[in-house]
């Protein structure tokens, strides 16, 4: 199913930029787009589509600005005042292509245009699209992916407890994950209840994604992961895996996928794909 829907992603992107004047910042903006990874929070998306019984076309824009966002925070991740890294999903980073300055462009340029493609789609189409474009901003905002990250610079300098650390990965992985279940739920009708319910699954299933990261961090190659082992050791961040080991880590990723599964189970549609989806990037090498 992820190798289907990445195909329909990685085909809307490559559109998307073919279609845009020929520049430089177009240029720098494609390459992020266009070197791959999973597409999670996209797939994530098109996913809930077919949970709604709707046509998957309906929310690809709202899959292609949640891939706009997320690489933009690649971006700027992987500039050196944040993880300095070389390497992204096997290809050397954007500001090792086109230098520093431009990167923080291109990056802010994504997180501009994945604005522009929710506000034109959906915004327009009446409070239901207008309220998920809306969770989708705040989710990648000060309110979510971006304390996420000043949290996670902050445990460069000092130990995180393991408080400190769930609430810093909830914030930074698991609200846009979150809200790429979430804002097609609020966009195809779902009522509060069942909202809730589908952003509780969205956390937890960031928190079994990031302590799956922290363990592969410390045993995968970076021929495999497509990215820089052990940075975060090197930095000096606090993670699951230093804080309680790979077994238990191993543990906890379980459990958290578990906990996923029972949260679906309480809604009442057919959630079968999503369980699917955890159980898979629960047993992923990258």
């Amino acid at each position: 199913m992820l190798k289907e829907m990445k195909t329909i992603i990685d085909g809307a992107i490559l559109n998307y930029f073919q279609n845009l004047p020929d520049n430089r910042i177009h240029e720098a903006m494609a390459y992020s787009m266009n070197l791959g990874g999973k597409r999670l929070r996209p797939a994530l998306a098109l996913v809930m589509a077919k949970i709604y019984d709707e046509d998957p076309e309906e929310i690809l824009p709202m899959a292609l600005a949640l891939e706009m966002i997320h690489t933009y925070s690649l971006i700027h991740d992987d500039l050196p005042a944040m993880d300095n890294d070389d390497l992204r999903r096997g290809k050397p980073t954007s500001h090792k292509v086109f230098g520093e300055a431009l990167a923080i462009l291109a990056g802010d340029a994504l997180l501009n245009e994945a604005m522009n493609v929710l506000l034109e789609t959906y915004a327009a189409k009446g409070p239901r699209g207008a309220a998920a474009a809306l969770h989708i901003s705040r989710s990648a905002g000060r309110e979510g992916m971006i304390l996420g990250q000043v949290m996670d610079l902050e445990h460069e300098t000092r130990r995180a407890s393991y408080e400190e650390l769930m609430a810093c990965h909830r914030e930074k992985t698991g609200k846009l994950i979150a809200a790429a279940i979430t804002a097609p739920a609020i966009y195809f009708g779902a009522d509060p209840e069942e909202t809730a319910k589908f952003q509780a699954f969205g956390l937890k299933l960031g928190l079994a994604f990031q302590i799956q990261d922290d363990i592969l961090d410390k045993t995968a190659t970076a021929e495999v992961l497509g990215k820089s082992i052990g940075k975060d050791e090197k930095s000096g961040k606090t993670t699951y895996v230093e804080l309680f080991g790979i077994e238990k880590s191993k543990e906890m990723a379980r459990e958290a996928t578990l906990e996923c599964l029972d949260i679906l189970a309480g809604i009442p549609r057919d959630t079968q794909i999503l369980a699917d989806l955890a159980k898979t990037l629960m047993e992923r090498s990258y």
